[in-house]
């Protein structure tokens, strides 16, 4: 069955991307328990299998029923468009327990027997001290399962944001929806947003809040857009390009292009094929983020990039010359 999101006359307006760091880190836990959203993330898997087994989740996997609610309050939609995952997590110790009992309830529900095992009783028993343990067990889980691949997750959920956000700005809010996920379906007379594949029929006025739609590299192929009240209506799509997430570089330089411009500088131009900030460029070509810094300003200066700011960072990218430079053999 499908969740229904009414828009209102200023919700149209009131659309924005956002990526968030503890999301992906409660999605990549998910991940491990549940095969058929592997597939992608095998090489990823191999790497942090080793910290993966000595991490305890049991209590976060408890609270992820296979089907139905996940407590709102442990993963809230982000505070901004690129906020980091220490200040969202502060957000989370921040929870009033009187809050987060009944979403913990809610939960624990959802999977038969849940609410009687050892595990979730001692959750229901103590809201407080249940806050405090899970939001320990995320910040283990990001410092083990994702910081160390961040850059690299960041980069690719960034250069979705900036595709979609000039799909947004060319063809407006009905192309849009339209390309983001499959089961999305958007009505412009009613002026609706439904998502299939719900159990049981939802709807949720957004009442002048607007949208936050968020792209997220460990959710595949799943869409996720149950946040209700009092959390900002958000709607968590895959990201594009995941297949490609978890290859290595390959040699990828026109011989002539880096005899032109220098090995480092033609490297640096022709790795982005997406839109990309200078600290998951550096990861990416394995070079010292001043280093890269250094070459991104000269590329901008000859014309060859365009450079504008997301957050707190620089998006940097190609112009259509760089692309012409970088793909002599494109035309």
């Amino acid at each position: 069955m499908p969740y229904h999101l009414l828009f209102g006359e200023a919700d149209a307006l009131r659309i924005r991307f956002a990526v968030s760091p503890l999301w992906e880190t409660q999605a990549a836990v998910r991940v491990l328990a549940r095969p058929r959203q592997q597939g992608y993330h095998l090489p990823w898997l191999r790497r942090i299998a080793t910290a993966a087994r000595e991490l305890e989740l049991a209590p976060l996997r408890l609270l992820m029923p296979e089907r139905g609610h996940s407590p709102d309050f442990l993963y809230p939609p982000p505070l901004g468009p690129a906020a980091s995952f220490e200040d969202e997590l502060a957000a989370v110790r921040a929870v009033d327990p009187a809050v987060a009992a009944p979403d913990i309830a809610r939960a624990l529900a959802c999977t038969p027997g849940a609410a009687r095992s050892a595990g979730g009783r001692r959750l229901l028993a103590d809201p407080a001290a249940a806050v405090a343990r899970l939001a320990d067990l995320l910040e283990a889980a990001w410092e083990a399962l994702v910081a160390p691949e961040w850059p690299r997750l960041r980069a690719l959920l960034e250069a979705d944001v900036a595709h979609h956000s000039r799909r947004l700005a060319d063809g407006g809010l009905e192309r849009l929806l339209g390309e983001l996920h499959p089961s999305f379906s958007w009505d412009p007379e009613a002026a609706v947003l439904e998502v299939r594949g719900y159990r049981g029929e939802h709807v949720r006025a957004l009442g002048g809040r607007g949208l936050v739609l968020m792209p997220s590299v460990f959710i595949w192929p799943e869409v996720v857009s149950g946040f209700e009240e009092p959390w900002q209506p958000t709607v968590v799509y895959p990201v594009r390009g995941i297949g490609g997430l978890w290859t290595e570089p390959r040699e990828r330089t026109p011989e002539a292009l880096a005899r032109l411009l220098g090995p480092v500088r033609a490297d640096v131009l022709c790795a982005l094929a997406e839109p990309m900030g200078t600290t998951a460029l550096a990861h990416l070509l394995g070079r010292a983020p001043s280093s890269v810094s250094s070459h991104l300003s000269v590329l901008r200066e000859a014309g060859l990039l365009t450079s504008r700011r997301y957050g707190h960072q620089v998006l940097y990218e190609r112009t259509p010359l760089g692309i012409a430079v970088s793909q002599p053999d494109a035309g």
